[in-house]
């Protein structure tokens, strides 16, 4: 495969992954659905693919976007956590957004194993965990 169509698959496999997650958030009705997964994964391989670039071109590290990825989603992770006299929300949501920029990077990198394996276990886990109890006062309702 030539550079530019490895790197086509590589987004289109990222706008993929994200989108699945993304929809079990959406058709759950969490703030964070397709849209903002699918870019935010999307967004993660091209910044590691850049990254990559740069780190071939300029014979530089390539760590160090990489870095600021996971600082700059834990940023917009905390966006959406809420606390109220209720309690906390949004965690999961924003693990989730935390977790998306990861299989972004995973794609970018070109780690398509394990890009497979973590959206299949972050859907099953989102699905299949959906009424497990998240505090122990949970328990006794």
């Amino acid at each position: 495969m030539l550079t530019w169509q490895v790197h086509l698959l590589r987004l289109l496999l990222a706008g993929i992954f994200g989108a699945a997650i993304g929809l079990e958030r959406q058709l759950h009705g969490k703030v964070a659905g397709v849209r903002t997964n699918l870019l935010i994964c999307l967004g993660a391989a091209v910044l590691t693919l850049v990254s990559e670039q740069m780190g071939l071109r300029y014979d530089d590290s390539v760590g160090r976007i990489a870095a600021q990825i996971v600082s700059g989603v834990g940023f917009l992770g905390a966006g959406v956590i809420i606390r109220d006299r209720g309690g906390i929300h949004g965690l999961t949501t924003a693990a989730t957004i935390w977790l998306v920029a990861a299989v972004g990077m995973a794609v970018g990198a070109g780690f398509y194993f394990l890009s497979v394996c973590a959206t299949v276990i972050a859907v099953a886990v989102l699905t299949g965990l959906r009424n497990w109890p998240t505090r122990p006062a949970d328990h006794a309702r």
